[in-house]
């Protein structure tokens, strides 16, 4: 059985991975970083509330078979691209370099569909960085999600990423934009936990079509 450990366990993915985790009788127990309390009590779970800006507090607690990277915000909701670039890239890579520091040989990030270093567009260029980053640390295997629009309901509102869903729903319904619609949370929670047992080692990178079918699995 693996013991695994994540950070964005509140989140909108990462709620849903855990939950799947903890009835999936092939994990053993699951450690969850995270910043604020996530209300669950459960046998399997071992829960610490950590500054991610303060890795000497949390980087012995990494540890396991694989870590989940489900951590990520919004530009407004963080104060802009400087401190969303914290959450989103510098704080998940710093407790990848600890779990790779750590012996811990398998990686699972949620990136986005797009993801390119070199992107004119902020929110994929740091995604895509990310990506390029955690492939120079210390893993057997590494899998990097990346889906479309994410569905599902969240505890901050989205105006306008929720009209945009609703607006690919409507389009997918008589056959338009297939390759761009959204995708439920809860499905790409369950293609991370296939991906553990299914990706090959090395880089596994799903894109949106192969993260449905891999959910299925």
């Amino acid at each position: 059985m693996k013991q695994a450990t994540i950070i964005g366990a509140t989140g909108l993915v990462g709620s849903h991975l855990l939950g799947q985790i903890l009835e999936d009788e092939r994990f053993s127990g699951v450690t969850v970083l995270t910043r604020r309390d996530t209300g669950i009590s459960h046998p399997k779970i071992t829960e610490h509330i950590v500054d991610f800006a303060d890795p000497e507090g949390w980087a012995t607690l990494v540890k396991g078979d694989v870590l989940y990277l489900c951590l990520g915000t919004t530009r407004a909701k963080a104060g802009g691209k400087k401190a969303q670039y914290a959450v989103d890239h510098t704080y998940q890579y710093n407790v990848a370099k600890a779990a790779a520091e750590n012996g811990i040989p398998a990686l699972v990030l949620v990136s986005s569909s797009g993801a390119d270093a070199k992107s004119h567009f902020f929110y994929l260029r740091m995604k895509g960085a990310l990506e390029e980053d955690l492939r120079q640390l210390d893993f057997s295997k590494r899998v990097f999600m990346r889906p479309g629009g994410l569905d599902g309901p969240r505890e901050e509102k989205r105006t306008m990423e929720r009209i945009g869903i609703a607006g690919l729903k409507t389009l997918n319904k008589i056959g338009l934009m297939r390759s761009m619609r959204p995708i439920h949370a809860e499905t790409v929670a369950r293609a991370m936990v296939n991906a553990t047992f299914a990706a090959p080692d090395g880089t596994s990178i799903y894109e949106l079509e192969e993260v449905f079918r891999l959910a299925q699995d």
